[in-house]
């Protein structure tokens, strides 16, 4: 039988499917009566379920990051669809198709780092240039970067996100560099490259979405500014040149800058023109991959408009076009 993808599932349906948990948690009501809460998710997409009566033997069965096999019904709750489990069983992970829970396959992962490689090395400044290759033959980091989110909830959060988001923002760099001239395109270019490096070691997807010990005490900004250190360190030792004074502050300013304002978590605001520029595409990609990822979730399968927003203060007009079969929906089913 066929798999029902995430998106697939309507309300009021019976489900008995694979899925891959994270964010589990037991809680207790105002009766003290224990229930589970737990997010299931495939390559399409995430439900949140509920498990009343919950268990603790059931709690300890299975760990963020594992598949589990769950029986259940489908409802409406608060204008969204939630699962309704009964049974939530673990299933080992040689037997499950791995395929149908990636957002983005290996190859696909491959080509964006080709892309980011490619627009790094067209870089004419010889500094940049030459700090670009510290960063890409670091094996292990680009191997972490293929496996990290962007987030954990808002735009990109699925293992390798982060590739997607640098490679979509340097593209975005590169077309919009020629309309402003006064803009360095290789700094502005670099700096999209690295301005999320720090969230390879402030995420994690090894059991589910999270962040590390080190993202929680000290976050991606200051991370990067590390980073950079060090492999500007690297640079100079292997080229025996200097990276100049200045390069070096734009750099770490467009890191520590890019969320654009203090109660977004920067230290400092954006005071360059390639800064500026930085949080203004960097927020452009964000936002709408996270309003595209809301659409393309929505249940509200009736309406051209998506259920309300609380976090975003509206909903989002989807429009009148006709509604994808289930089979153009969902990815192919493998052969």
């Amino acid at each position: 039988m066929a798999r029902r993808f995430v998106n697939q599932l309507g309300s009021q349906e019976s489900v008995n499917e694979t899925f891959l948990a994270s964010n589990k948690q037991l809680r207790s009501n105002r009766n003290g009566n224990l229930y589970l809460m737990v997010d299931l998710s495939d390559s399409t997409g995430s439900i949140s379920a509920r498990m009343w009566n919950a268990s603790e033997s059931v709690y300890q069965s299975f760990q963020d990051g594992d598949f589990v096999r769950v029986q259940g019904t489908t409802q409406v709750y608060q204008g969204a669809i939630q699962l309704i489990a009964s049974q939530i069983v673990p299933v080992p992970r040689e037997e499950v198709r791995l395929e149908e829970f990636l957002t983005l396959t290996p190859d696909e992962i491959e080509t964006m780092l080709q892309q980011i490689g490619r627009m790094l090395r067209s870089m004419r400044d010889p500094h940049l240039r030459a700090l670009a290759e510290t960063f890409l033959s670091d094996t292990a980091l680009i191997e972490r970067l293929t496996r990290t989110p962007a987030g954990v909830k808002h735009h990109h959060a699925y293992p390798g996100g982060l590739v997607e988001h640098v490679a979509k923002l340097m593209e975005v760099v590169d077309r919009v560099a020629d309309c402003y001239p006064e803009i360095d395109r290789d700094l502005l270019l670099m700096g999209a490259f690295l301005h999320d490096i720090g969230k390879v070691a402030e995420l994690s997807s090894e059991q589910g979405l999270a962040y590390t010990d080190e993202g929680q005490l000290i976050g991606h900004l200051v991370i990067a500014v590390r980073m950079l250190s060090d492999k500007i360190r690297e640079t100079e030792q292997r080229t025996g040149e200097t990276v100049p004074h200045d390069t070096r502050l734009r750099l770490e300013h467009m890191i520590i800058s890019h969320h654009g304002q203090y109660e977004y978590g920067s230290p400092k605001l954006p005071m360059t023109l390639e800064a500026i520029a930085l949080h203004h595409l960097d927020n452009l990609d964000a936002k709408i991959q996270c309003f595209s990822q809301l659409m393309q979730d929505d249940r509200n399968v009736e309406s051209p408009w998506t259920i309300y927003h609380a976090n975003l203060g509206r909903k989002l007009y989807k429009g009148n076009r006709p509604a994808s079969s289930p089979d153009e929906a969902s990815p192919s089913a493998p052969s």
